[in-house]
């Protein structure tokens, strides 16, 4: 029986079913968390074998004594996971702590981590990737400015999600910028802005660097401009991942050596011609996640593809190969409604129209709610016209 911790299992709040999934492979499924075990959900505590509660998870000290202890009490681990942005690089500190190889090390961090880092492996892949400078001084910024014009992007070089990031469309937005925003001791990353929308390869690798199962999703908002500017979130599964997608995906999972992980690697599709970039249309690189889409991405994968991504990547470190079937497919949408604005459909009008379609309707998690709103609604439908119609009418405003 193979040991496998897995870091924070009670959020997101979906990822007990990674657990599940794991248990029912007949993994040994020890769990470490900040949350007190009474307040775990029934359904995570019967997908654990055993939880080891921390004070914080924050505490580096806390979470290498709970590993130390499941090690005494259960032997050799073979497998240590969060999926989860936020604790990658402690998940590789402490894989690399106690020798266990089934995963990222340390020594992998700068090159999946850092903006600038990802671009030399998207170019090995063939992919036109935004110019860039990393930010040291204003004068600096306003040669590289110079060469790209504006507007520009700024954000933590390393850094997760769309937080600290900003558009800069002119001399004094830069300098107020400085002023303002820009935090001492964090590496920034300037890069020329893109036109375009982002389309995304959400894959399971196996242990020969071969997918699994692969989807991908359109985000035609800016995650950017949503939190910055408080707006709705959507995005969508596609019902059939494009060619042009797929093989952008498998090129960037060769670059980046990736095997046995869920995967999210981010892609620009250009609204229009851009010079040195490409044609309308074309693909090029945005960055690299390792790990499974945010929020409830994965549930989503579920209804577009009619799988169970939690079983395929549990499948993975059981067997190396999926035990599910292909089943249907179609595009399935998240819609997240900001709080405040004057909705022309409401609540009982959405469910009233769309109820057959629906398959999640919930308030989102203050700690997701920047970029994903505050009310979300999760539909399937079998075209793309249907999906349009969805997104104009529930997001229409009076």
């Amino acid at each position: 029986m193979k040991n496998v911790i897995f870091i924070s299992p009670n959020f997101p709040t979906n990822y007990w079913q990674f657990c599940r999934e794991l248990k029912r492979n007949g993994m040994n499924v020890l769990g470490i968390g900040d949350q007190p075990y009474d307040e775990l959900r029934p359904e995570l505590k019967d997908s654990l074998n055993e939880y080891y509660k921390v004070g914080s998870l924050e505490n580096y000290d806390e979470v290498y004594r709970a590993v130390a202890f499941f090690i005494f009490k259960y032997g050799r681990i073979d497998w240590l996971e969060s999926n989860n942005e936020y604790w990658l690089e402690r998940d590789a500190q402490l894989r690399t702590d106690f020798h266990i190889t089934s995963g990222f090390q340390v020594e992998d961090m700068p090159r999946i981590k850092y903006k600038s880092r990802m671009k030399e492996f998207y170019k090995q892949a063939g992919l036109a990737v935004a110019r860039y400078h990393l930010v040291d001084n204003y004068e600096n910024c306003l040669a590289f400015i110079k060469e790209v014009g504006y507007p520009v992007v700024v954000k933590p070089d390393n850094g997760v999600g769309a937080s600290h990031t900003y558009k800069l469309s002119s001399d004094e937005e830069l300098r107020q910028w400085f002023e303002k925003d820009c935090e001492a001791g964090v590496s920034y990353i300037m890069e020329e802005f893109v036109h375009a929308e982002v389309n995304s390869y959400d894959a399971i690798i196996d242990s020969n660097g071969e997918p699994m199962f692969e989807t991908g999703n359109v985000t035609p908002m800016s995650i950017m401009d949503i939190v910055n500017e408080m707006d709705n979130s959507i995005y969508y599964i596609v019902k059939d991942l494009p060619e042009d997608t797929r093989k952008a995906g498998r090129a960037t999972v060769k670059s980046f050596g990736v095997k046995s992980r869920f995967v999210h690697f981010e892609f620009f599709r250009l609204t229009q011609d851009q010079e040195g970039l490409g044609k309308k249309g074309d693909i090029m690189a945005l960055e690299v996640n390792m790990r499974p889409c945010g929020g409830f991405s994965p549930d989503m994968m579920n209804y577009a593809n009619s799988t169970d991504v939690y079983k395929i990547w549990a499948d993975m470190i059981a067997f190396d190969r999926s035990t599910m079937p292909e089943g249907e497919h179609a595009f399935c949408a998240f819609a997240g409604r900001r709080d405040g604005k004057n909705f022309v459909m409401d609540h009982d009008a959405i469910m009233a129209k769309y109820g057959a379609q629906m398959k999640m309707v919930d308030r989102i998690p203050d700690a997701l709610s920047g970029a994903m709103g505050n009310q979300m609604y999760v539909a399937t439908f079998p075209t793309q016209e249907a999906l349009d119609d969805f997104y104009r009418n529930i997001l229409q405003c009076k």
